[in-house]
């Protein structure tokens, strides 16, 4: 398994109501052992998180799910994450 990092950056049509929807489904990929790391950012213009998948496709499956994208809330983008650093 190869991580990804998720950035999910509010759109003009951010909609609060979709915050709980969000947690939820970030939930069930710590569940599923998918779920490495989320944070919000404090400027309030949106979060990322760290998954665990396969390939970049796999990754993008999962990220595109999130209720955040399916609703236009937040423009989402997947990169894979290979860390330099011990």
């Amino acid at each position: 398994m190869k991580k990804y990092l998720v950035l999910a950056m509010r759109t003009p049509r951010f909609d609060p109501a979709v915050l709980q929807p969000h947690k939820d489904f970030l939930k069930q990929l710590s569940d599923r052992g998918q779920l490495v790391e989320s944070a919000r950012f404090t400027d309030g213009t949106g979060g990322a998180y760290f998954i665990a998948a396969e390939n970049l496709d796999a990754a993008k499956e999962l990220a595109f799910a999130d209720p955040v994208h399916t609703t236009g809330s937040s423009a989402v983008t997947v990169y894979e994450w290979e860390p330099t650093t011990p």
